[in-house]
């Protein structure tokens, strides 16, 4: 059961925001901090009082105000918090939407949630809450939809060779004499078509622009 919530956010607006998306769950305890260091002062000081959180609430990214911090971001905080209490539930509320930033959450810093700030951002964050509540990690709809389509297609050296130099703005026909000149193979203009072609239909897209772009938001380039 959650009853005691720290909220994490530099943004008066959406600490607000989150603030009442918590009442409305009838949750009482509510703390909130504008700083990284605050946030993880206010975690070690509940525990010397034996009142420790149930549940951070963070954003990833902190703007500088002139004010020195030790903790500089969100994943800052996570590793300090988790350090100070290990079994502290952290679910990050971010417009972070790069699926490689959001695995590496689940994976590497091992959150228990990720609410991405949208529309309909309110009525995620209570979802994503009462799953933490339950003991069950809280995976968006959208970002399982992305790992999906990662597990689905498998990326080669050269096809993020490829989608690497049109992200940079070359032109597929201009390709080829760059292999040539770095000794990559296949250097054809054919080849070089049919890998984009086999990438574009595995990820359903039509365009070698979705394709660039559905590369960066993965992180694969």
């Amino acid at each position: 059961m959650i009853t005691k919530v720290l909220i994490a956010e530099d943004h008066e607006s959406a600490n607000i925001s989150v603030q009442k998306t918590l009442e409305e769950l009838s949750i009482a305890e509510i703390a909130y901090a504008y700083y990284c260091d605050d946030a993880l002062n206010k975690i070690a000081q509940a525990i010397k009082v034996n009142r420790s959180f149930d549940l951070l609430i963070t954003d990833l990214y902190f703007e500088p105000d002139g004010n020195k911090q030790v903790l500089s971001g969100g994943m800052d905080l996570i590793t300090a918090a988790r350090e100070v209490q290990p079994d502290l539930n952290i679910l990050v509320f971010s417009a972070e939407n790069r699926s490689a930033v959001i695995d590496q959450l689940y994976n590497n810093y091992d959150v228990d949630g990720f609410v991405r700030k949208a529309r309909h951002d309110a009525r995620e964050l209570k979802e994503a809450i009462n799953e933490i509540a339950l003991h069950r990690r809280y995976f968006p709809r959208h970002i399982r939809q992305l790992i999906d389509k990662k597990n689905a297609y498998s990326f080669s050296d050269f096809d993020i060779t490829i989608i690497t130099l049109l992200a940079q703005g070359m032109l597929q026909k201009d390709i080829p004499a760059h292999l040539q000149r770095n000794g990559i193979k296949p250097s054809g203009l054919s080849s070089i078509e049919k890998k984009l072609n086999q990438m574009k239909d595995a990820l359903g897209f039509t365009k070698n622009e979705q394709l660039v772009a559905y590369c960066k938001d993965l992180g694969a380039i």
